[in-house]
């Protein structure tokens, strides 16, 4: 759009993505401390939105955890199960933002069988999270709420919970409320929200355990999307006008923060403020703006 020639323009990612689900050939076994340890540095690349870095290091990781799982038994296997569904579910996360929702949901699929067959009850909630948020993006917001709502239930923390629990719950029921507002319900959407609200209140504060980012901040940042998404866009800049984003803990979720608000100044018919809050996502997560469709759609907008 910009003239560039081809070497300037941003590459497309997911062209070394084919070996996720059959390119395990010639990966050896590691010890689940390594397993682990790579596993969170993936996490860590899409937390950062580094994303090139990340699919780098995706194929490789999970068909590593694959082969690992299966050179283990009894307890070894379980825990390896658990890593293995980690794998597939930033995977899965990664690929949702490429827009690509059958290849996300044959990696969501693959992330909750594996976290089923482990021994953390934690990780098959963000499996079933994964294939909640597919279900939604192809048509089906009832169903996903359905599943969410069932996942938190299962994982619904009690007295002396600890702040991975808190986390896990409270994205659970901050994801079902936006799905209900993808599926117009209102009043659901303000229900679930204000649990996940109570819950956040209840962590004392930002955090980013086992990968949430979940705390207030998140919250808010969710009131934003569910604003927007159900057409009230005065109400979604209001949300974000109450955050501070330097507060909202990785630079994924800052760059999410932004292209909401863009979307809302866009869907308000306000290209000025749209364009500067771009100019803002792409400062706080610069992959966030280069590779991800809606943005693409909303610069050509713009443009126009």
């Amino acid at each position: 759009a910009l003239g560039l020639p081809a070497a300037g323009r941003a590459q497309p990612l997911g062209g070394g993505l084919d070996g996720l689900l059959y390119g395990g050939a010639g990966a050896e076994p590691v010890p689940l401390a390594t397993l682990r340890g790579a596993t969170a540095q993936a996490r860590s690349f899409f937390q950062t939105a580094r994303y090139d870095r990340l699919t780098a290091v995706l194929p490789r990781l999970i068909a590593t955890a694959a082969t690992t799982r299966g050179s283990a038994a009894g307890d070894e296997r379980a825990a390896a199960s658990a890593l293995l569904a980690d794998a597939y579910i930033v995977a899965a996360n990664f690929v949702i933002k490429l827009n690509d929702d059958p290849f996300a949901w044959t990696l969501a699929d693959r992330a909750l069988q594996a976290a089923q067959a482990g021994n953390d009850p934690l990780t098959v909630a963000d499996g079933r999270r994964a294939v909640a948020t597919v279900l939604r993006r192809t048509g089906r917001p009832a169903q996903a709420r359905e599943l969410l709502i069932r996942a938190a239930r299962d994982i619904e923390p009690g007295g002396g919970t600890s702040g991975d629990q808190l986390s896990m719950y409270g994205t659970l029921l901050e994801v079902a409320a936006y799905t209900a507002a993808v599926d117009g319900n209102r009043p659901a959407a303000s229900e679930l929200i204000g649990e996940a609200s109570a819950t956040a209140t209840r962590l004392g504060g930002d955090a980013n355990h086992r990968f949430t980012a979940f705390g207030p901040a998140n919250v808010t940042l969710y009131q934003v999307s569910i604003a927007q998404v159900l057409g009230d866009s005065g109400t979604a800049i209001e949300h974000a006008r109450t955050l501070r984003p330097a507060a909202i803990p990785t630079a994924e979720r800052q760059g999410r923060y932004w292209i909401d608000v863009a979307r809302a100044y866009h869907q308000w018919g306000k290209p000025g403020p749209c364009y500067r809050a771009l100019l803002s996502a792409e400062r706080a997560a610069p992959a966030e703006v280069r590779y991800r469709p809606p943005v693409h759609r909303i610069a050509e907008d713009l443009l126009r």
